[in-house]
Formats: C-alpha cells, sequence, structure tokens
C-alpha cells in the first residue's frame, strides 16, 4: 500500500513538473525574437548590437550602439575569419 501511494505521488510531481520545462524554451524562443527584432541597420550605423557578438558580414567596418549601455562600439575582425563588436 505504501509503495502504491509513492509511486503515485512521484508520478503526480512529474506531471506538475513537466509543463513547466516544456514552456522554458518557449519563452527563450520569444526572448531571442525579441531581441533580435531590436538589432537593425540605421543609414551608416547599427542599432542594439550585442558587445562581443559576431556582426554580419554588411556590418564589417562600421559603427554600432550597444542596446542597454548605448555605447558605440565597431565591427572589427577578431581572427582571420570571424567579425565581432569590439568597442570604438
Amino acid at each position: 500500500m505504501l509503495r502504491r501511494l509513492l509511486v503515485s505521488a512521484s508520478l503526480a510531481g512529474t506531471v506538475l513538473v513537466a509543463p513547466v520545462a516544456a514552456s522554458a524554451p518557449a519563452h527563450a524562443a520569444v526572448q531571442a525574437h525579441a531581441s533580435a527584432s531590436c538589432y537593425k541597420r540605421s543609414g551608416n550605423h547599427w542599432n542594439c548590437i550585442t558587445p562581443g557578438a559576431y556582426c554580419p558580414k554588411e556590418a564589417r567596418g562600421k559603427y554600432g550602439y550597444a542596446k542597454v549601455t548605448k555605447k558605440r562600439y565597431r565591427c572589427s575582425q577578431y581572427t582571420s575569419s570571424t567579425w565581432r563588436w569590439k568597442r570604438a
């Protein structure tokens, strides 16, 4: 009897945890989409960049402004094949 009660309790706990875990990736996808929509080209510079992140091919050598700090960054060559936003 005790064993059956323990199994039922563990199954009930699993059911309660599963929906929370399933909604986490969906929430992350919404956040990623929201931040990606902010990142855009405005004339000769870029707005809402993330410092240290890879920059697109069109931004190479151009300036951008950070989303949070509003500081100026430049898309600079990091290695022979990668470009990142570095503090200007």
